[in-house]
């Protein structure tokens, strides 16, 4: 049995976009998928892309996924990955895919110099919170996700109702 790491090709759209919503689902957010596969492959094989997807296969049969982009830390002055998603199928965890997506990441990390590896995780996840622990990572308690989209996004930016 063997396990790899490969970068997304524009063939495997539909194959990320089941991925994302078996990860929604899972997350028990399939109500805020309003992506499509075009939306997301336009995205990760535009010319010049900003975000970036990587694949784990199983013998062969890509199985999981890591979507991630660059973000800045102005502490350090250098670059660092954020995980904006990891996925493996239910059917397939417990055999190092999760694992070796993120290694993928970090060496990825070390090798291009970068400062930082982050992501968020729900409160609620507690089988992720404990791989992630697991793996070395600190889980920020103290540290809060901001957001806004729709309404209050678009008053902010000075469009929408004051």
């Amino acid at each position: 049995m063997s396990t790899t790491i490969r970068a997304a090709q524009p063939a495997d759209s539909a194959l990320i976009f089941s991925l994302v919503r078996e990860l929604a689902e899972y997350e028990r957010l399939s109500h805020e998928v309003t992506a499509t596969e075009q939306k997301i492959a336009a995205e990760l094989f535009a010319p010049q892309p900003r975000v970036f997807c990587d694949l784990a296969a199983w013998n062969g049969e890509a199985v999981g996924f890591a979507v991630w982009f660059l973000i800045f830390s102005t502490f350090s002055g250098r670059y660092g990955i954020y995980l904006e998603d990891i996925f493996v199928r239910p059917a397939f965890r417990g055999k190092g895919l999760g694992k070796a997506l993120m290694r993928h990441l970090a060496q990825r990390c070390v090798e291009q110099n970068l400062a930082r590896f982050e992501w968020t995780v729900l409160d609620w996840n507690t089988p992720s919170i404990d791989f992630y622990r697991s793996l070395g990572a600190n889980v920020l308690e103290e540290w809060r996700i901001c957001r806004m989209t729709g309404e209050a996004l678009e008053k902010l930016a000075g469009g929408g109702r004051q």
